[in-house]
């Protein structure tokens, strides 16, 4: 198991080297909620990584891993029994398509917040994702440069640890 540490200043550490990141609009939080814009604090378990096959080849990666395809979307709607699970579009309930024409979702890694079980209301998709040339805030996503993310999922990443403060 390989562990980052990430700091709400949006650093992320492994294993001696340090990488910048985005985290969330909200700041980082103990007690996230949908639609804080908050990266929730504590240890997120990466699940599986998800990729866009028809612009990267399959990441080395330690965890699961599989192509993502235009259909795909993830559930935020807290409404709904599917609320955060992957979803194949379209779908009546709120969510947030996979497949974008930027480069944000070319790869996420979907990382364990409020799954096991899950609550409705606390929160929903939040991934490890590629981020923006200006590092601008998430929704509540961790997210950093393609070549860094790349090279943490090469490590054997398994888990991330938010810190607050």
């Amino acid at each position: 198991m390989s562990e980052a540490l990430v700091f709400a200043d949006g650093r992320v550490a492994l294993e001696g080297q340090v990488f910048r990141a985005a985290l969330g609009r909200g700041g980082v939080r103990q007690h996230k909620e949908e639609g804080d814009g908050a990266t929730p604090a504590g240890l997120l378990m990466l699940r599986r990584v998800l990729f866009r096959a028809d612009r990267l080849p399959p990441p080395t990666c330690a965890v699961p891993r599989a192509p993502l395809a235009p259909d795909d979307g993830w559930c935020d709607d807290p409404t709904s029994r599917l609320y955060n699970h992957e979803i194949r579009l379209p779908n009546e309930a709120h969510h947030e398509a996979l497949w974008r024409d930027d480069a944000l979702y070319d790869v996420i890694g979907v990382l364990g917040w409020n799954d096991a079980p899950v609550e409705r209301g606390r929160g929903s998709a939040i991934f490890l994702h590629i981020s923006r040339p200006d590092f601008a805030p998430t929704d509540g996503c961790i997210a950093l440069p393609r070549a860094d993310l790349l090279t943490l999922l090469a490590r054997g990443l398994t888990a991330l640890r938010v810190l607050v403060g």
